[in-house]
């Protein structure tokens, strides 16, 4: 499955998650893991584990989603790649079509409920 065609977060299973933020904190432009985790914790008010960021990193950059920077020092940044983009977009649009279900749906009860 290339990450082109839109599948590659869901094929991360548990780790789509970490991954869809790490993709979004990328999309501002390239960042090392602290700035990754902060620029996270700001957003999403998620903090990632050490374990968990480098880890989705890793993956991430071996399906060529990510791809890391050279550097003069110790810090790695990484940048998001085109193929990268198009799998957080088809992401971000499958969880907007969910949460418009779901709201709906809520929408409904709630008006249902009131009607009795």
């Amino acid at each position: 499955m290339s990450p082109a065609d839109g599948y590659a977060l869901s094929s991360l299973g548990r780790s789509a998650g970490p991954a869809a933020l790490i993709l979004s904190s990328l999309a501002g432009g390239a960042k090392h893991g602290y700035a990754l985790t902060k620029d996270i914790e700001e957003f999403a008010g998620v903090r990632l584990a050490p374990g968990t960021l480098y880890e989705a990193l890793s993956r991430l950059d071996s399906q060529g989603l990510i791809e890391a920077l050279d550097s003069d020092d110790r810090r790695r940044p990484y940048r998001l790649t085109a193929a990268g983009a198009v799998a957080l977009q088809s992401h971000l649009r499958a969880q907007r079509q969910l949460a418009d279900v779901g709201l709906s749906r809520l929408g409904r009860l709630a008006d249902n409920r009131g009607a009795t």
